[in-house]
């Protein structure tokens, strides 16, 4: 691990807040997670009751230690692949009555011993906001209709009564609902043509307003910026369903292809800025069709890093083993999935996928880090051992935790470097937050040349009501390590964890240097010494 002195040097990176208009508000749902049934992200991740830190409704306090930690605010429940063949009503009542079922997207057997009564009971413990999302793939109106009065409605009903039986007497109160998830994937239960999923949600979105007027309802966008229908459902969706739609979702995963490929990774914040470009348009234009008295934001509900060729092999493998012949043997019960264990590079680039989703906070309301347990996650649990932070970790938790305020996109003078995929892009990103009540703010950066250290001021004294004699910094670190595939483990949890960096202010500039691929964050204070 690096130490995080650096030298006096010029700076050959620039950055001034000077003349710069706020881009919007820092939203709080924008530090969400995603928990989804999927291998070891519930059971043996959120809930195990045998585990030696377990509480008395069987979650593992060591893991909702971490969660707090983490900083997460909203969590999306309960998937993902796995909501379009899922009975909301399996996961309720009391745990010995819930039927055993099979899972069809992930070939596992779920049962259902978490479902939204616990998951309700887990978020109060971990303070967090639920975003639930119902089964477009199977069902669809009838059943989000009574799942939503069995999360919010008021005693007095059948289904708000069954809830208050089951130990939960007031209503839930969850605002946001996901209407399905990656409708358009192959690979879904149920999926469909952009034309049938719009006449699909529209029906949906219109009935749960008429239940509940100030819900927040989230379509499915496309599954991926790289699929056939990409903008063309979007528009598709969005216009036919705008009346009733707050949000599309936005679904994008980063992963290094290579060793030849580390600049282009490095970089792929490039392809989600233009992902959100696209997806704005579309909702703009929907809005535009029907003189709209509202804006359709975009809610980033799964993104971050996951190696998904590993688990594109895999299922590659399942499949040809089961297409010889019938197969009665039982499917597997939380089996080891997509547990991908990060290093120092992938920290970096979700740092940098994190500065995104601020710089484009007018359009990106709500965003869900995929996911948060054990599954292409931050916090790792062992089974019988202790839970570890990734170094994934680090850079959410610290924008979680200190962006505050308004966020400010500095105008950046930077070198830049050369990809393949995306050409010459700065060598630096950068991102502020200032919370002008309180003159503190938040700085963030991220340094993807694969090559170079890069020197930087920036100058902040252009922030409203900073007073630049009196900046200072309260605190900064970075993350680095010069070997940038240098994972935390098991056994090594703290191998690459961020160290102090020597960053110092004058005259409302905070200079400090970074090396090739590390991500820093600086905190600073500017007021007066009268307050």
């Amino acid at each position: 691990m690096t130490d995080g002195t650096t030298a006096a040097a010029a700076p050959d990176t620039t950055a001034s807040l000077e003349g710069i208009r706020p881009t919007a508000d820092v939203p709080r749902r924008l530090f969400g997670s995603f928990v989804e049934h999927l291998g070891r992200c519930v059971y043996g991740g959120i809930y195990d009751p045998d585990h030696p830190t377990a509480d008395d409704q069987g979650f593992r306090a060591d893991v909702l230690d971490l969660v707090r930690e983490l900083g997460v605010t909203c969590v999306r429940y309960p998937g993902g692949n796995f909501v379009s063949n899922y009975n909301w009503e399996d996961g309720t009542g009391p745990r010995e009555s819930r039927p055993v079922r099979r899972d069809l997207a992930w070939h596992c057997t779920e049962t259902n011993e978490m479902g939204i009564d616990d998951f309700y009971r887990w978020s109060q413990r971990a303070g967090t906001e639920i975003m639930l999302a119902v089964n477009m793939g199977t069902r669809g109106l009838k059943a989000a209709l009574e799942e939503l009065e069995y999360v919010n409605g008021a005693p007095g009903t059948e289904l708000a009564d069954r809830r208050v039986s089951n130990g939960i007497p007031e209503p839930m109160g969850i605002r946001m609902w996901c209407i399905g998830n990656e409708m358009d994937g192959p690979w879904q239960v149920g999926h469909m043509t952009p034309e049938e999923y719009a006449l699909a949600v529209d029906k949906v979105a219109h009935a749960m307003k008429l239940a509940e007027s100030g819900l927040e309802l989230v379509a499915c966008g496309s599954s991926s910026a790289h699929t056939p229908t990409f903008g063309t459902w979007e528009r598709t969706v969005l216009t036919r369903a705008y009346d009733n739609l707050d949000f599309v979702s936005c679904h994008a995963y980063y992963y290094e292809r290579g060793a030849r490929n580390l600049q282009d990774y490095l970089a792929s914040s490039e392809d989600m800025t233009g992902f959100i470009a696209t997806v704005a348009d579309c909702a703009d234009d929907a809005k535009a069709a029907h003189d709209g008295d509202h804006d359709i934001a975009l809610s980033f509900d799964e993104w971050g890093v996951w190696y998904s060729d590993v688990w594109n092999q895999q299922e590659a493998e399942w499949k040809a083993a089961a297409s010889e012949g019938l197969h009665p043997e039982p499917w597997p019960k939380a089996p080891h999935l997509l547990e991908d264990i990060y290093s120092a590079a992938d920290a970096v680039v979700e740092g940098s996928l994190m500065i995104t989703l601020l710089k484009h906070c007018d359009r990106v309301r709500s965003a869900s880090r995929a996911q948060l347990v054990n599954v292409i996650a931050p916090i790792m649990a062992e089974e019988q051992g202790p839970a570890w932070r990734q170094t994934v970790f680090y850079p959410f938790a610290e924008a979680a935790h200190h962006a505050r305020g308004m966020v400010y996109v500095p105008a950046l003078d930077a070198p830049s470097v050369h990809t393949e995929a995306y050409g010459d892009v700065d060598a630096v990103e950068a991102v502020v937050t200032w919370d002008e009540h309180a003159r503190e703010g938040l700085l963030l950066v991220v340094n993807r040349d694969v090559e170079a250290a890069h020197t930087l001021s920036v100058d902040l004294s252009g922030l409203p009501q900073a007073d630049a004699a009196n900046m200072r910094v309260t605190h900064a670190m970075m993350l680095h390590d010069d070997d940038p595939h240098r994972q935390n483990t098991a056994e090594q949890p703290d191998a690459v964890v961020p160290v102090p960096l020597d960053a110092n202010a004058a005259d409302g500039r905070v200079s400090f240097a970074l090396p090739p691929i590390s991500w820093a964050a600086v905190r600073f204070s500017a007021a007066p010494d009268s307050l």
